[in-house]
């Protein structure tokens, strides 16, 4: 295997593990906490703007309660009331405070959360604010054996550092006021239409350019065999086209090796961590982009001699001119984009990586096992870790990066929350080898889009994709597995075409025709 094949490989595998579409959790569905009438809340994030003196302040960030009023979802809805300290500062007992519609700040402990918020609506307070004992938030629950869960004022959590903020300026007699709302996201962001759009305008990319640069192949090859068997014979070992072909061990094997890396991932995710996966990365994105530049530059006749002459690198085999000459622009490409990853729009140096499948018995065997694997590391995965490793994985916790260099994400415009939507190339990638192959035996079995097979894989991809996205905003944003709606439409619709056309079986053990071979004569002096 050359040096090439292994790092496609590599990339392929480093690619395709994470496999999630994403915009970032806002209402947190946990069927663990206890529910019963008056503590049946959903877990929602809520908005605190804050107002110091009459002048606006900070904005920060809790949870609220699985108990206690419901809070507004407009900001023009909810009122601002002034912040003000419990006395006791724990709250449990009755305040002393003579309170007359203000928000109360309370520290957690010496009671329940119930308790506290009992004693602060009995004191008249019209919100109770806790904060938490630690920097994170923590989600309030009622006990099991309490009664009195009848509160109707709203309750939220703070983090400690925010609680411990306003906290200090209250004691330092500045006037504090805070508003409390939950917005709701969009039904859909413009972010969701233009992640839809590339993905799928990149496999249509992609299956055109696989199919095309299938036949300039095999016109080529053609000549070779024509010309004589010795300069064909000349041309083993030189591999220009930047193809991984996948057998099916490759396609058994890759739940396995993309699992044992995820968990790598997941395990090891810090700061040092992602960069050393960005370096690889870029040496992926080099060989991509090298790879498209070279073919696009050679349709040109001026860079034909350089991209037809090859020169023996040591570790790298047989490179053409052509190769040597704009790989210096790739690498300072990926330099570049690793450099100002961070920024909003770094996106748009992402790499190409073209595979493709070599029948469609290998892509039902890789989609299938990608499928499973998508499902169990999003959803199964949280019984033995406690937590969705793929979705961990995908935003980068634990790594002081904003998500690492596997995905697609473009910021959410009009989202009250921010943050992004994002797709793992994964869910690009692997069904796009099965487009990619419907493309290929449609050109080579002379198939108009009507009686083809391209058309319908397209379209179930992009359809499939767009359940996806609908399933994403009914979950308020929680990520979901994109193969688990991706695959049935994509796969479903090849394998139902080709049963119904009567061309299963050669799609399933061939799919691209064969070539017979031109017998040499060999002539003996």
């Amino acid at each position: 295997m050359d040096t090439k094949r292994v790092i496609n490989i590599f990339i392929f595998i480093l690619v395709s593990s994470p496999c999630l579409a994403s915009a970032g959790d806002i209402v947190h569905q946990d069927n663990n906490a206890p529910k019963r009438p008056g503590c049946d809340n959903n877990f929602v994030l809520v908005k605190v703007p804050t107002w110091v003196d009459g002048g606006e302040d900070t904005e920060y960030v809790g949870v609220g309660a699985r108990f206690g009023r419901t809070l507004e979802a407009k900001e023009k809805d909810a009122s601002q009331n002034r912040l003000v300290l419990a006395d006791p500062p724990d709250c449990c007992s009755k305040p002393k405070n003579k309170l007359t519609g203000e928000a109360i700040l309370v520290h957690r402990g010496g009671c329940s959360f119930t308790a506290k918020a009992n004693f602060a609506e009995e004191a008249n307070a019209s919100a109770i604010l806790i904060i938490n004992n630690k920097t994170e938030l923590f989600k309030m629950v009622c006990e099991s054996n309490e009664t009195d869960v009848d509160i109707r004022i709203p309750a939220i959590m703070l983090p400690q550092d925010a609680g411990a903020n306003l906290e200090k300026l209250i004691k330092n007699n500045s006037v504090v006021s805070v508003q409390l709302y939950s917005p709701r996201r969009p039904v859909v962001d413009v972010a969701e239409v233009f992640l839809w759009l590339m993905a799928v305008g990149t496999i249509l990319c992609a299956s055109y350019w696989s199919a095309w640069t299938a036949r300039e192949t095999a016109i080529e090859l053609d000549k070779l065999l024509k010309d004589g068997s010795d300069e064909f014979s000349n041309m083993e070992g030189v591999n220009s086209n930047g193809f991984v072909d996948i057998n099916m061990a490759s396609a058994v094997s890759f739940v396995v090796i993309a699992s044992c890396f995820l968990v790598m991932l997941y395990k090891l995710m810090s700061f040092w961590f992602i960069e050393v996966l960005v370096v690889l990365f870029c040496i992926g994105g080099v060989e991509g982009l090298q790879t498209c530049v070279v073919a696009l530059l050679s349709c040109f006749r001026w860079f034909q001699h350089a991209g037809d002459s090859f020169i023996k690198v040591p570790f790298f085999g047989a490179v053409s001119y052509l190769t040597l000459a704009v790989c210096p622009f790739c690498i300072a490409f990926s330099v570049v984009w690793a450099v100002y990853r961070r920024i909003s729009f770094a996106w748009i140096g992402q790499d190409i990586l073209i595979v493709r499948v070599p029948n469609l018995k290998v892509g039902t065997v890789l989609l299938s096992c990608a499928f499973l694997y998508d499902i169990f590391w999003v959803f199964v995965s949280k019984w033995w870790f406690h937590e969705s490793v793929m979705i961990v994985v995908a935003r980068g916790d634990r790594s002081g990066e904003d998500g690492i260099p596997m995905l697609l994400k473009i910021p959410r415009l009009f989202d009250p929350w921010g943050g992004y939507s994002v797709i793992g190339f994964g869910d690009i990638i692997l069904p796009g080898l099965i487009v990619a192959f419907s493309l290929r035996y449609d050109w080579l079995m002379k198939k108009n889009f009507r009686s083809g097979y391209f058309v319908w894989a397209m379209t179930a991809y992009g359809l499939g994709l767009l359940i996806t996205y609908v399933a994403l905003n009914l979950m308020d944003g929680h990520g979901q597995p994109a193969l688990l709606y991706i695959v049935p439409f994509t796969l479903g619709t090849f394998l139902t075409l080709g049963k119904k056309r009567g061309e299963l079986k050669t799609l399933w053990t061939r799919g691209e025709p064969e070539r017979a071979c031109p017998h040499i004569q060999l002539q003996s002096s």
